[in-house]
């Protein structure tokens, strides 16, 4: 099959998150099982944009800030003349869409070219009242409609992705996330027995200041313990740096702003523990990528997978207070049996439950399906 993707930004670091991890993770896959694939999207960094990402082929415009919004807006005339050339000789075109310019251009354009189209949203379409979403939703819902398929992360999202779409839309199909087991490895990675590392965009929802006021009740209790973060600035850095301050944690807490994604794997393997404060978070690839790396995970119950990953045991599950973060933290630095039964069962539960290979199994089979299936329109 030839399987084009869309995703709104590729950059150098990492800004887009989850997305377009999950993109490159789908394509890579699927052209090591033979498959002609491409992702198309806009680009944003300090040099001139890859012609691959990872082994994927990579065709991207300069990102370009059309309207207001951090990635909304963001855009390139010529990139709707890519999405028309790339979609043509396509078999299947997978759009990883939000409510945002490049989003709804693609499903605009796999609409016109009569492609069977599915979109993933990722979270990110979500019910919405103002006055502005009402008015995008006016082009972007009917075009939504048009797919012959919607993606969904969990239970929740398929309620929300419902109320967006209507009734007799095109139907909801549960996809996780997955990645690579192999990845995980890292055992030649020197592990900083007391590293605590928070890795994710420095947004409200992630919560980055939780994690500061986490490191100060575990810096009382485990002197020698260090803090990292690694992320891209999306408003809370001041917030971050204001409180490190404010509890004297200079030379406790760095930031080591934003990182590529093999310099993030390595990361993960050289960390102790893996904290992600997040709330409603839907299906945090950070944790899948920890996990695969065997680094012992610290959430929070408002994660779409802490249900699965408190099962299993494979994470250690809280209400997202700095207090019972702490408390976790300070369990796993201060008990190697636990930290060792916990990396075992995240280990498990990646390969039987999160592995790209499973994900893939199932989105091929999605694939093949539409392929062989009637038109929607």
């Amino acid at each position: 099959m030839r399987v084009v993707h869309v995703v709104t930004l590729v950059s150098d670091d990492g800004a887009y998150g989850g997305p377009t991890s999950v993109a490159a993770g789908h394509l890579e896959e699927c052209a090591a099982r033979g498959h002609e694939v491409k992702l198309v999207s806009l680009w944003r960094g300090r040099s001139s944009a890859p012609q691959r990402l990872g082994s994927v082929p990579l065709q991207t415009r300069p990102a370009r800030s059309l309207l207001p919004g951090r990635f909304t807006g963001l855009m390139h005339p010529l990139l709707v003349r890519d999405l028309w050339v790339s979609m043509g000789r396509a078999d299947v075109v997978h759009v990883h869409t939000g409510r945002d310019l490049v989003s709804l251009a693609a499903l605009a354009v796999a609409a016109l070219r009569r492609k069977k189209f599915f979109a993933q949203t990722h979270g990110m379409v979500q019910p919405r009242h103002a006055a502005v979403a009402r008015l995008f939703d006016r082009v972007y819902v009917p075009l939504l409609r048009r797919a012959h398929g919607c993606l969904v992360l969990t239970e929740h999202e398929r309620r929300a992705v419902a109320e967006v779409i209507g009734a007799d839309g095109p139907p909801l199909m549960t996809l996780p996330n997955g990645v690579r087991p192999e990845r995980g490895g890292g055992a030649e990675q020197p592990r900083r027995e007391r590293e605590v590392l928070f890795l994710a965009r420095l947004h409200p929802r992630k919560r980055p200041e939780a994690f500061v006021e986490m490191a100060a009740l575990v810096h009382r209790r485990m002197p020698d313990a260090r803090f990292t973060i690694h992320g891209a600035d999306e408003g809370m850095l001041p917030t971050v740096r204001r409180l490190i301050a404010a509890h004297g944690l200079q030379g406790i807490v760095s930031y080591g702003g934003a990182l590529r994604h093999p310099e993030a794997v390595r990361a993960y393997a050289r960390a102790a523990v893996y904290v992600l404060p997040s709330v409603d978070e839907p299906f945090p690839m950070t944790v899948m990528e920890a996990l695969s790396a065997g680094t012992p995970v610290v959430c929070t119950d408002s994660c779409g997978i802490a249900d699965e990953l408190a099962h299993r045991g494979a994470a250690m599950v809280t209400d997202g207070s700095p207090e019972a973060l702490a408390d976790a933290v300070c369990g796993v630095l201060a008990d190697d049996a636990k930290r060792d039964a916990l990396v075992g069962a995240g280990h498990r539960a990646v390969r039987e439950a999160f592995s790209i290979h499973a994900v893939t199994d199932r989105l091929e089979a999605i694939y093949r399906g539409a392929c062989h299936a009637p038109s929607r329109d």
